[in-house]
């Protein structure tokens, strides 16, 4: 049996853009108890409409502005650099209720492209909500109506938690959650080939980094402790985990993974359509 839909949920939920992200949030809308025929996607690859009719037996469309005019309430999922193309045609002024996930386009620009009386939120998600297990967050605004805010709240649930921000921080946010996911596989990737040199087989390193990950933001999440404190109570004194810590500080790990978070959040910014 089907889940009772989300009340906050609209009437129907549109998607410019079909490519993963896309894929993912009809997903979890028809798994949150959205019926197929309240979903359409439009993108201007057939092989990918025809993935997304067979995987999930939405509607899809080549057009843009179909999807503006039969919609409810409309996602833009297209690459930061397509927003003018995917913009081009759209119906202007008062429509559907808008939400940005574009990285670096902010309300101003969105407002340029979209038409005078448009009504646009941005948010930004992450790649896990490809299975339900991201956190996407949603920029607020203290003027915008109640039941708009909870539209996209409950719409933006189909990928995962989701948390408010200032809209100016947004960029922040893709420098540590959205561009996040991929500093962690790179991290079990390294700590991988680190424990291959220390004579472990490919297979067995993988699996140990692998899990060492998902039970260590587990065991954060579960016991609710700052991470510093758990961080502590694995550190012995004299033992290997403080050996280990001290190497990562004198290879500068924090400062690495901040700078890495600073490039991604000034890269977010630089996005911004001039126009």
């Amino acid at each position: 049996m089907s889940p009772a839909p989300d009340p906050r949920l609209p009437a129907s939920v549109g998607s410019i853009g079909g490519g993963n992200m896309a894929e993912a949030l009809l997903g979890g809308l028809l798994r949150a108890g959205m019926a197929a025929r309240q979903l359409l996607a439009s993108d201007p690859d057939p092989a990918r409409r025809r993935h997304l009719e067979q995987a999930l037996g939405v509607r899809t469309t080549e057009s843009n502005a179909e999807v503006a005019g039969a919609s409810a309430f409309v996602v833009l999922c297209v690459k930061p650099g397509k927003l003018a193309e995917a913009a081009a045609g759209l119906p202007q002024g008062p429509g559907p209720l808008w939400l940005s996930i574009l990285a670096g386009q902010t309300l101003a620009v969105l407002q340029r492209r979209l038409g005078p009386g448009a009504r646009v939120m941005r948010a930004m998600p992450n790649t896990p909500g490809l299975i339900g297990a991201g956190i996407s967050a949603l920029a607020d605004d203290p003027a915008r109506a109640p039941g708009e805010l909870a539209a996209a709240q409950a719409v933006l649930g189909a990928l995962g938690e989701v948390v408010l921000v200032p809209e100016p921080l947004l960029d922040a946010v893709t420098g540590l959650s959205g561009s996040g996911p991929a500093y962690v596989f790179l991290f079990i990737e390294a700590l991988t080939r680190a424990g291959v040199r220390e004579g472990l087989s490919a297979d067995v390193s993988q699996q140990l980094a692998q899990a060492t990950v998902l039970g260590a933001a587990r065991l954060l999440r579960e016991t609710g402790l700052p991470p510093a404190l758990l961080r502590e109570r694995v550190s012995s004194p004299g033992g290997t985990t403080l050996a280990g810590l001290a190497a990562l500080a004198d290879a500068g790990f924090e400062d690495a993974l901040g700078a890495a978070v600073h490039a991604a959040t000034a890269r977010s910014r630089q996005l911004a359509d001039p126009t």
